[in-house]
């Protein structure tokens, strides 16, 4: 086992993945920063989180106390200098663009400890790509949550050539502590395991549906009933958000150079629209009650 402990979490970003693995930090014991560059994103996390404890509470899957013990572990920043500064664990939950992420990243090497683990939730870039901006490769490593981590009990964790042991041994336990299963890969490749198998689904939907074969209510429906998928590849993309499915499709794209791994044209034209899924209202369905329940 490790020597070093992890006793404070930061997260970096308040959008929909940070705010909720925020929280899982906090749950699991964790003191805890959420920082955000815009307050009216703070605010809106601590709405959120404040909603969907409440209803755990009023459904018995959290007791009063608990709830009340999170949200004292948990802190609201803007200030990354403030929110860095004492972190065991920084973990990203930022944009899916490689150029912000290593801004970010080369930011945090100035203000952290030379200790402090950065983790990035990434989905689809690998960590190597990342600890190039800073001094400490074998302190960096992919923690990649679900959406939403509140829901989904799975982190792909993973190593780079140069990540240490003992960094994968603590991203695990920490992993563990937010009672969340963590898979251990130790051999990098773009996108993993989850979001190559359901980015191989989803190119063969959009293929369907452009080729003109099927409408994608009907890729759905047959993903649903044939497959016995709980939601079909469209009805995901709007879960997810259709902007991070594009740009995933473009990070691939970047890093490969294959037409085949180029986003196609009407995820392109739901992203010029602002037709992003659920969070937006619209995507491939409409959402009358903008956000995603859970």
């Amino acid at each position: 086992m490790p020597n070093k402990q992890i006793n404070s979490i930061t997260v970096i970003g308040a959008g929909q993945m940070g705010h909720q693995i925020a929280m899982l930090a906090a749950l699991g014991g964790f003191e805890t920063v959420l920082q955000d560059v815009q307050e009216n994103a703070l605010i809106t996390a601590k709405e959120k989180l404040e909603d969907i404890l409440a209803k755990w509470v009023q459904k018995g899957k959290l007791t009063e106390d608990r709830k009340l013990a999170a949200f004292s572990r948990l802190q609201y920043t803007t200030n990354l200098e403030k929110a860095a500064s004492r972190a065991d664990l920084i973990i990203e939950a930022i944009v899916e663009k490689l150029d912000v992420k290593q801004e970010v990243f080369a930011k945090l090497e100035e203000l952290a400890p030379a200790e402090t683990i950065f983790a990035t939730n990434s989905s689809t870039i690998v960590n190597s790509l990342l600890s190039g901006v800073t001094n400490r490769p074998d302190k960096f490593i992919n923690m990649h949550f679900f959406f939403p981590p509140l829901v989904m009990d799975c982190v792909e964790v993973v190593m780079s050539d140069q990540t240490s042991e003992e960094t994968a041994n603590l991203a695990m336990e920490v992993t563990q502590k937010m009672n969340r299963t963590g898979i251990l890969l130790r051999k990098e490749i773009s996108g993993f395991v989850a979001n190559r198998i359901l980015g191989a689904l989803q190119r063969e939907a959009l293929f369907l549906y452009e080729g003109g074969i099927v409408d994608y209510k009907d890729i759905d429906l047959i993903c649903r009933k044939a497959l016995s998928h709980p939601i079909g590849p469209f009805e995901l993309m709007d879960l997810s958000g259709i902007d991070v499915s594009y740009f995933v499709m473009q990070q691939r794209y970047d890093e490969t150079g294959n037409p085949e791994d180029k986003p196609n044209v009407c995820i392109e034209e739901k992203v010029k629209q602002g037709h992003l899924g659920r969070k937006t209202g619209k995507g491939w369905y409409d959402y009358p009650n903008k956000g995603v329940k859970k």
